[in-house]
């Protein structure tokens, strides 16, 4: 979690409360994760003097998380990504049915959704993904522009005839240079065209595919969060030079 932005982060007590409240109150599903396992929960009630949860729908998950020393929660909104870690959850009642009691957290992450801001990829040097065809064919393109959400790409080529938008690609390899390799399942929204003057003064059209990232876990969204924040950094200090 320490690899969001300190912006993110909510210490003040209301501010804490008031965000908890809300996700009770929109009766958001709230992750709760440990090592060995995770649950669907939602928030029952939040108060200055404890956090109370609900069950979850397995027996054994319920007794599994009681014993786990660190537990990570999470919860997202059609607005922001909430993320915050307990020490630990005790069983008890709430209104008569059982339910996780434990205090407030001390602080959590409020992020706001970055899925619709994209930031230009490096131009150089250029970053680099590649899908595998159902027929089992390499489909290679030039990353464009990337956010947390998806990604949009500039084909090296002609494009398979068999390409089509809604094709699902598991396990597209991204080589984002100096951070990194990483593995996506990705789902392609929408064809397009890019048209650009090149040195030439010649009109150029390039297809650009556009994707959505699909089963992102927790760890590889906050890695993503940090690229992006680089690459913002890096595209500020390079607009302060030019000026």
């Amino acid at each position: 979690m320490s690899n969001y932005n300190e912006q993110f982060l909510k210490q003040h007590p209301l501010a804490v409360l008031g965000v908890l409240r809300d996700l009770q109150k929109q009766q958001v599903p709230v992750r709760i994760s440990w090592n060995g396992g995770q649950l669907i929960s939602r928030i029952l009630d939040a108060s200055n003097e404890r956090l109370v949860l609900d069950f979850g729908s397995q027996g054994w998950e319920n007794q599994s998380v009681q014993r786990a020393e660190h537990i990570e929660l999470g919860a997202e909104t059609e607005g922001a990504k909430v993320e915050f870690a307990l020490p630990g959850l005790t069983a008890d009642e709430y209104q008569g049915l059982p339910a996780f009691v434990t205090p407030l957290p001390t602080a959590l992450w409020f992020v706001q959704r970055r899925e619709f801001f994209r930031i230009s990829a490096p131009v150089q040097p250029a970053c680099h993904c590649t899908a595998m065809m159902p027929d089992g064919s390499p489909l290679r393109f030039r990353l464009s522009d990337i956010s947390v959400g998806g990604m949009g790409a500039l084909a090296e080529g002609q494009l398979p005839e068999t390409l089509s938008e809604g094709m699902m690609f598991p396990h597209c390899e991204v080589d984002l240079i100096e951070w990194g390799k990483y593995h996506f399942d990705m789902q392609l929204v929408t064809i397009s065209n890019r048209t650009f003057v090149d040195s030439k003064n010649h009109t150029v059209s390039t297809p650009r595919l556009s994707f959505r990232f699909l089963n992102v876990n927790p760890s590889t969204e906050r890695e993503l969060q940090r690229i992006i924040f680089s690459l913002e950094r890096a595209a500020h200090e390079k607009a302060s030079r030019v000026r």
